[in-house]
């Protein structure tokens, strides 16, 4: 069992300062229709603000319930999995409590990391189909996730490398091309 998570908070700006990053629509959609089709339970957005937990509401109502629902059925599949919430905890509380257990949380970034913590996209693909534990993958916005975060996983999964030094992917590049290697047949 795994599911996923896109943090716009606490994550960093630019110039390294902790800030909360705006949810765009095309995260909303194209992350949701990733995490569908590689098998995620679910996709979390997190967003202390309210105004940006009503956008993805609405948002994903006119996807589920709405016209769109109707016009689209594979999107209404896809958004089926998004939940909204408030905190990085919300999302860990809520996989406790339909799974029985406090999920391991996986970090992603574009930097690597401790040695010591770090996992390869075949490792964590082991892990996560051998059993009943579930894994929490996080990713993040703006300039990436804060060191708190970091510091509070159980893994951290190296990071895409490309063609040379340049690494700024789109964050809904980086989950598809990991949930492919992870979950992809």
């Amino acid at each position: 069992m795994f599911s996923i998570a896109l943090l716009h908070f606490p994550v960093y700006d630019k110039n390294r300062q902790v800030v909360t990053t705006a949810v765009t629509n095309l995260d909303i959609h194209d992350i949701a229709r990733a995490a569908r089709t590689f098998g995620a339970d679910r996709y979390y957005i997190v967003t202390p603000v309210a105004e940006q937990q009503k956008l993805v509401q609405k948002v994903t109502d006119h996807w589920q319930s709405g016209w769109g629902s109707t016009y689209n059925p594979k999107r209404k599949q896809a958004l089926d999995i998004v939940q909204i919430v408030p905190s990085l905890k919300a999302a860990v509380e809520d996989i406790t409590a339909r799974s029985g257990r406090v999920p391991k949380i996986v970090v992603t970034g574009a930097s690597e990391r401790s040695a010591s913590l770090s996992l390869s996209d075949r490792e964590l693909s082991e892990l996560v189909s051998n059993g009943d534990q579930p894994f929490l993958l996080l990713f993040g916005t703006g300039w990436g996730m804060t060191e708190e975060v970091f510091d509070s996983a159980d893994f951290v999964l190296e990071p895409i490398k490309g063609f040379d030094d340049y690494n700024h992917l789109s964050v809904r590049s980086a989950v598809s091309i990991y949930l492919d290697r992870l979950f992809g047949r």
